[in-house]
Formats: structure tokens, C-alpha cells, sequence
């Protein structure tokens, strides 16, 4: 999937649940929420609701590792740095890609600076051992997203 196919995904996919939530408010005749400014400082947005974030996207790198123990212990090391990320603050949204086309994951931080942004991949595993290779985008967008990991922990079985 080429940057461009993944962008226009990902903007037709926001417009369609921003629609649907809209289509869902009207049916029901529910008022629109009342603008919670303690929750908009708390997320970072600004009067719009929106603010700051880079997108890394994760290719496929020039050193894959075998499989075995070793390849075991860097992605359990993966998967425990995002945590620690977004138990942070720092890290709003991670999630694989499927297919074969060099695009591994992504991640979307909740930094100001793609500087920043390097620095917290850069203390992941998989990007140390040179399994992904980390692209980096300036993203400005709702400060919602800032919700999902909580909304995700309210959603997940314990020990899934």
C-alpha cells in the first residue's frame, strides 16, 4: 500500500465515523455534548480540538532476525516499550499492517516534534536490531485520539 493509499484510507475512514457519529446524534435527536474545556486542555487541543502528533510509519528493515528466542525477546521488548509509551502519554495509537509490502506498523506519538518522535522509537527494539525502519510524518489531528488508550483498556480482557 503506497503513503498516498494509506493517507486517503485513513482520512475516508475518520470522515466515515465522524459521519456516522453525526448521522447517529441526529437520529437520536441527542444535543450535541457541551465543550468540555478541562477535557480539552487534559488531551492538549487547542480551540478546535485538535493538535500535534507525528506519525511513524515501520518498514520492513535490512536485518531481520530468525526466528527463535532472540526474535521471541525483541518483539516482547517491542510490545512492553509501547506500553510503557502510552502509559506515558506519549504514545496515542499503535497497530500493525497486514501485508506484504514493506509497511510493517505504525505508531502516532503525541509530540510536539518529529525530533521527539525519534527519540522514543528509537528505544524500541525492533528498531535498535534493525527489523523495522521507523518514516516519520508531522500529523496534525483531533486531540481525541489522546481517548483510545483508555477507551482500549475498557474494551480488552485482562491477559488478552
Amino acid at each position: 500500500m503506497s503513503k498516498l493509499k494509506f493517507l486517503r484510507l485513513a482520512a475516508g475512514s475518520i470522515t466515515l465515523t465522524l459521519g456516522a457519529s453525526a448521522h447517529a446524534q441526529s437520529a437520536a435527536a441527542v444535543a450535541p455534548p457541551a465543550y468540555d474545556p478541562v477535557l480539552a486542555a487534559k488531551l492538549g487541543g487547542n480551540d478546535n480540538g485538535m493538535r500535534q502528533y507525528v506519525l511513524v510509519i515501520l518498514k520492513t528493515g535490512p536485518n531481520r532476525v530468525p526466528t527463535g528466542p532472540e526474535r521471541d525477546e525483541m518483539f516482547k521488548g517491542h510490545f512492553a516499550n509501547m506500553k510503557r509509551l502510552s502509559d506515558a502519554r506519549k504514545l496515542a495509537i499503535a497497530g500493525p499492517f497486514e501485508g506484504d509490502d514493506g509497511w510493517r506498523g505504525m505508531f502516532i506519538f503525541a509530540v510536539p516534534t518529529v525530533e521527539e518522535a525519534r527519540t522514543l522509537v528509537a528505544t524500541d527494539p525492533v528498531v535498535i536490531k534493525g527489523e523495522m525502519v521507523p518514516e516519520f510524518h508531522a500529523l496534525y489531528a483531533s486531540a481525541a485520539l489522546m481517548l483510545v488508550p483508555e477507551g482500549h483498556l475498557k474494551i480488552s480482557k485482562p491477559g488478552s
